[in-house]
């Protein structure tokens, strides 16, 4: 007997759920309401025509800047962000941090096919000569695909050898990498404003700002990544639009979830999927650590196929996937982006085996001779040999260094990263004439703090948005976040840095931009509530934006006196 009866439907649930609700828990609908594009699809919502009335702006016009704000807003965020990174680019003009290995192997790369060993003073020699220097002939042993460095390669090729060339292609992406956490932001959000914001916030965060403007390859690293989570995203949308329109509609003009249709329904070959693979194989080529988030977005992807099946009616969502997406998921990810590491690495497969070409090149056919495996391509089991070297070399990397960091210590800024610094006497390298001692001038990878500790809270309350109230959007943030920082939990013996974290700081402004909508309130908010909604968060982005500025001098190089730059060592550990 059913002692239960009686109860609302909600209070017949399990006892865990009843529990948890206390907690926010919502439970799932037993029948959905309305009509369910909008639930596989939600529609953008615009702004009401009273705002427009009280700007005095004609509805004609109005109708326009409804039109055009999805992009103006954020190509306007996007243009601040370029005239930040872009300023004064080839300042300090210097070899900074580990542009002694990147900025020279991106020049070998694009000009022999393979890295090469440079002397000790050619770095020296860069500087002096404006990057007009022979390129030695020897092969040198990397640790890093060739990616990245190529890509840094690119601006060399059209600005020189130079700070300012080998840092263009950082500056240039780090700066579409805000556009796309805007339009990202926008989509997933359905809100202009908050993508904007996430945009913005990235613009004034301080490790994304100095990563762009130095030719490190986990600048290049983000934007692919970012790219990748942006094409799955657009994948998401489309496909749950033509599954929503495949969907039957009543007498009522409504769609409803039909189990026949979402069941059988084959979504054809998802261009944006395959895109996503091309960026993914891109990742994985320019640093290795791009395999994880392979691995974590895949998974993410077909959750999101689960379910889209699963609104839209499927009596079985997971064994619909499993007979037609997951393929396609796979062959869009997984072997597209083996085909582009091997393609990435064409430089060096051509270059001669004699001995004179890419590092290892000649393995197969000298100390590789012979085996069960010699009816492969010599060039591939040359490869196959150097990159078992290189995993060699990561796995053991232990080697003690002045700026290196626990992951544990990444979030709350424990430990950032000096790339250069110098102590310039008063009237020279922009040391003031009357500073009465020498001046520092320091490019610190410090993400802007106030911005990095708001994201701690908003990580917690991302993760409270996907456990109790199940929001795919703050599953998505806290996959790539995940992606992108729990695997060097692994390594914490190992040799690492805080800049890696550089690949996951675009979801931290997309965690602090989603948990700034919630301070603002949901819809339907009083207008007290709004007020001081409104107000608590522009309070806090004000705040961030100061701490920017503040720390402006150490981003960049500015000499500054000595008093001002302790004044801005928050933390001994920044020291």
């Amino acid at each position: 007997m059913d002692l239960r009866q009686g109860q609302a439907p909600h209070d017949r649930r399990p006892p865990w759920q009843q529990r948890l609700r206390r907690f926010g828990y919502a439970p799932a609908k037993d029948t959905p309401e309305g009509d369910v594009r909008d639930r596989l699809v939600p529609p953008f919502p615009q702004p009401g025509p009273r705002l427009w009335r009280a700007l005095g702006v004609p509805p004609v016009l109005a109708d326009r800047i409804n039109r055009w704000s999805g992009w103006v807003g954020p190509l306007l965020v996007t243009l601040v962000a370029g005239l930040l990174r872009f300023w004064n680019l080839g300042s300090p003009r210097a070899v900074i941090f580990d542009e002694t290995y990147y900025a020279k192997d991106a020049w070998a790369l694009v000009h022999r096919g393979f890295e090469v060993n440079w002397d000790k003073n050619a770095n020296d020699l860069v500087l002096q000569t404006h990057g007009h220097l022979a390129i030695p002939a020897d092969a040198a042993y990397v640790v890093h695909p060739p990616v990245g460095k190529y890509v840094i390669g690119l601006g060399e090729l059209m600005f020189g050898f130079n700070p300012f060339g080998w840092r263009f292609m950082t500056a240039l992406l780090g700066t579409l990498s805000v556009l796309m956490i805007c339009r990202i932001g926008r989509r997933m959000f359905r809100s202009t404003f908050l993508g904007c914001l996430a945009g913005a916030l990235l613009a004034v965060d301080g490790l994304h700002f100095v990563m762009s403007r130095t030719s490190l390859l986990d600048g290049v690293l983000m934007f692919f990544v970012v790219a990748a989570f942006g094409c799955l995203l657009i994948d998401r949308d489309r496909s749950r639009a033509r599954l929503a329109a495949a969907l039957p509609v009543g007498p009522d003009g409504l769609v409803r979830p039909n189990a026949q249709v979402a069941d059988s329904v084959r979504l054809g070959w998802r261009p944006w999927r395959w895109a996503a693979g091309l960026m993914l194989g891109l990742a994985i080529g320019t640093k290795w650590n791009g395999l994880y988030i392979l691995v974590a977005f895949c998974v993410m992807a077909v959750l999101w196929d689960v379910g889209a099946r699963r609104v839209a009616g499927a009596r079985y969502p997971r064994l619909a996937v499993l007979k037609h997406d997951l393929g396609i998921t796979f062959l869009a990810t997984v072997p597209v982006s083996v085909a582009v590491y091997l393609v990435s690495w064409l430089g060096w497969i051509l270059s001669p085996t004699n001995g004179t070409g890419g590092y290892f090149r000649n393995w197969a056919i000298t100390d590789g001779r012979g085996g069960a495996w010699s009816f492969l391509p010599d060039w591939l089991r040359s490869l196959w040999h150097y990159e078992h070297e290189v995993y060699e070399f990561h796995l053991h990397l232990d080697s003690p260094h002045t700026y290196q960091s626990n992951p544990w210590s990444w979030l709350v800024l424990g430990r950032p990263v000096s790339y250069f610094y110098e102590s310039p006497s008063p009237g020279t390298d922009g040391c003031p004439a009357d500073a009465g001692q020498k001046c520092a001038r320091e490019v610190l990878a410090l993400g802007t703090p106030l911005l990095w500790w708001a994201a701690c809270f908003a990580i917690v309350y991302i993760l409270w948005r996907w456990a109790f109230r199940r929001d795919w959007r703050a599953g998505a943030i806290a996959c790539a976040i995940a992606a992108g920082y729990l695997p060097w939990f692994l390594y914490q013996e190992r040799t690492i840095f805080f800049f890696y974290a550089v690949v996951f700081v675009p979801f931290l402004c997309l965690a602090v931009a989603m948990m700034i909508g919630a301070i603002l309130g949901p819809p339907g908010s009083s207008d007290t509530r709004r007020v001081v909604g409104a107000t608590s968060a522009g309070v806090l982005v004000l705040l961030i934006a100061w701490n920017f500025i503040y720390f402006w001098p150490l981003f960049t190089g500015t000499a500054i006196p000595i008093d001002s730059w302790r004044a801005r060592m928050w933390l001994d550990t920044w020291v």
